[in-house]
Formats: structure tokens, C-alpha cells, sequence
């Protein structure tokens, strides 16, 4: 399925060194003939040895990405949702004008993702705050991202304001074969439905290998992180059931799960309904992987909130990924990106990610999260 122009990456294996695998060695040393006659017969040997050290290994790589957009909101009323913010006479005064510079700034983020390892930069990235498809439609032809040829995977949830989340992919490396939103059913205290944002599931091939994706946007902490945990326990168990059923089938089946989960890597939602470890060596078969941990517990985030960050936007792997032996892709490593040009340099969020607006006063920043995203590679020589 891939063809020449695929991105590599390519590593030197380790040198068989010294000269004791060098011909010239043998040159002016008298021995015994007999000796002599044992070593110039293994010479051809120590020959192919030193060739194959001297070979390199390359790697197919695929950049797996997630970004919270932050209120990627059009401009044209929608009767069915609550996105009267989000419009020209709105509180924010969110005209077509910044429509088009937010989309100018995301392009910028989204099209330096992952080039350090793959010049055509992500192959996969869920997002999430999107209003529609459309928006979607839009980023992916803006100038910095239209060469990418990006496709979307998306479903109308029943957010309240109308927010979703969605798959942007590169056909020339992945083909979905199918997909379906996971509704989280959240109940008020007076038994009423209350909507939110559904789980992508996107089943498809990778290079033509089976992986499984799940994207989300859980529930929020509006109320209070503990009184709001019950919500994002549901969603996760709707990931959870989700991850079973696929695992029952095949325990090495390749998942990924991602998401702004509104909880941190070591929060309950995460550790324990998902099950998520942060050490390879804990993970059991058709466990989950979560590379995020130890970034937390050392103070790294993606979002701020009362100078505090959190790790909201993680990206897990079953552990199918883990093994680097296999003939597969298989999970290398997990980033966040951020550059200085991300960051507020001022005022009330100075040192936070530099976000669209600060309040109703339009910011011209990117997103108040710094997207995260993690290397895979294959093995191609």
C-alpha cells in the first residue's frame, strides 16, 4: 500500500566494532600455518559480519496526533444548538474575519505535528470542540494543509452547543472501513437526559494493518472534579466496553484511545475504569498503556487552570503496540507539542497555552491545550 515517497525514519544498528573484524589485522602476525590457514578461512565470515554491521535499519513512521480545537465554532446560526456565543452578534463579536485567523493559526500547529520524525506530518489526529463537519472540511483546506489531502471521520453528537469530536486521517496511510458514535447516556438529578459528546469509533487499516480507534471529549468538571467523576466514569466505561469487546476477539488487536478527557492519567476515570498503566511491565495482555503518567507526576501538562496544569489530552495504546519486535508498527514514543509562539507571554494566562479568546475579548491565540501526539514504527528493511 505505501509507495516510495513514505516518510522513514532511519537508524544505524550498532557497529560490530574493533579491528578484530578487520582483514589488516592478520597482516604482518606470524603463526603457525595451520592457525594461519583457520583464520584465512573465516575471513569471508568476519568479511559479512562487518557489512551487515555496517547496514542501516529503516523504519516506516506513523504520527498519531489529538488536539482540543477550542470552540471551532462557523458563523452561521444553527437553530439546534446553543452557538449564539459563536456568532457575529454574539458576545464575542465572532465574525468570518476571525473565523479565517483561527483557522490560519490551527493550520499552523496542526501542519508542524510530528514533521521532526515524518516529513508529511500526521497521518492520524482526533480533535476535539468542533461544531460540524464543515469546520472540519475548512481547516483541512487551508493553505498549510491542503497538500495533506486530509479525510474526516465525524458524527453530529448531541451536545447541547453542538460540540463534537472527529478523526482527520491521510488517506495515502489509513482507510477506514468503519465507524460509529458511542453514545454516553448522563441522567440529571431529576432523571432527564442530560446530552453529551458521543466516542468515535474508527476501525480501519494502518498501512494495511488492523488498528481500532476511539476518540472522545468526556464529560467536563463543571460543578466540581468530584462531582462531576461520575460523568466521566460513564464515558470511560463506554470506552472500557468497547475495548473488551475487541480484545475478547483478539487480545493482541491494536487500540488506540484518545481524547481530552478532562481528567489527568492518574485520576480514577483513567486508572482505574480504563485500567490504564504508566510501565510497559504492568501492562497485561489486552491492557491499556498509558505514556502519560510519569509526565504528569513531574508536572507537565497541556492545560493550566489557577496556575496548575493538568494532562487532560492523552493518547493510550493497547498493548498489541508494545512489542518493538514484531513485524507491526509498534509504539515508540509521546510527545506534547508546543512552541514559544503557543505560549501567552502576558497577563492573567502568562505562561498558559495562548487560547482564542480571554473572555469575550478575542485573544488571537490557538487553543487554551497544546495537542499531544505519539511515534509509531515498522520495521522496513
Amino acid at each position: 500500500m505505501f509507495v516510495a515517497r513514505k516518510p522513514r525514519y532511519t537508524v544505524k544498528s550498532d557497529e560490530l566494532g574493533g579491528n578484530c573484524f578487520c582483514p589488516q589485522w592478520f597482516h604482518g602476525i606470524t603463526i603457525m600455518s595451520m592457525r594461519k590457514t583457520f583464520l584465512i578461512a573465516l575471513l569471508p565470515f568476519i568479511q559479512m559480519l562487518t557489512v551487515r554491521a555496517q547496514e542501516k535499519v529503516s523504519y516506516q513512521v506513523a504520527v498519531v496526533g489529538f488536539y482540543n480545537l477550542e470552540n471551532l465554532f462557523d458563523t452561521l446560526d444553527d437553530p439546534k444548538i446553543l452557538d449564539e456565543e459563536f456568532l457575529p452578534g454574539g458576545s464575542k463579536q465572532y465574525s468570518g474575519t476571525v473565523y479565517k485567523d483561527k483557522l490560519s493559526h490551527l493550520s499552523d500547529v496542526i501542519s508542524l505535528i510530528g514533521t521532526e520524525m515524518s516529513p508529511e506530518g500526521l497521518t492520524l489526529m482526533g480533535c476535539a470542540e468542533v461544531e460540524n463537519e464543515n469546520v472540519l472540511k475548512d481547516l483541512v483546506r487551508t493553505p498549510k494543509l491542503q497538500s495533506r489531502n486530509y479525510h474526516i471521520v465525524h458524527y453530529d453528537s448531541p451536545d447541547a452547543r453542538g460540540i463534537d469530536v472527529g478523526l482527520l486521517y491521510n488517506p495515502k496511510y489509513f482507510r477506514p472501513l468503519f465507524s460509529e458514535p458511542l453514545t454516553v447516556h448522563l441522567f440529571n438529578p431529576d432523571s432527564s437526559e442530560y446530552h453529551t459528546r458521543d466516542v468515535l469509533y474508527v476501525y480501519g487499516e494502518l498501512s494495511g494493518e488492523p488498528i481500532h480507534i476511539l476518540v472522545g471529549h468526556w464529560p467536563s468538571r463543571r460543578g466540581g472534579e468530584e462531582v462531576s467523576a461520575p460523568s466521566r466514569a460513564k464515558a470511560a466505561a463506554v470506552c472500557r466496553h468497547k475495548i473488551d469487546s475487541i480484545t475478547t476477539m483478539n487480545p493482541d488487536a491494536k487500540i488506540i484511545l484518545m481524547g481530552d478527557l478532562n481528567d489527568d492519567p492518574t485520576s480514577p476515570s483513567v486508572s482505574v475504569v480504563i485500567g490504564a498503566k504508566g510501565e510497559k511491565d504492568q501492562v497485561k495482555r489486552g491492557g491499556m498503556y498509558n505514556p502519560w503518567v510519569n509526565m504528569y507526576k513531574e508536572g507537565i501538562g497541556t492545560l493550566a487552570y489557577n496556575d496548575s496544569w493538568n494532562l487532560f489530552d492523552q493518547i493510550m495504546v493497547s498493548s498489541g503496540w508494545l512489542d518493538k519486535k514484531q513485524q507491526g508498527f509498534f509504539f515508540q514514543d509521546a510527545k506534547i507539542f508546543s512552541r514559544p509562539w503557543m505560549t501567552q507571554t502576558s497577563g492573567r494566562y502568562k505562561g498558559y497555552p495562548k487560547r482564542t479568546y480571554d473572555f469575550d475579548n478575542y485573544a488571537g491565540g490557538y487553543s487554551d491545550h497544546f495537542p499531544t501526539y505519539i511515534e509509531l514504527l515498522r520495521k522496513i528493511k
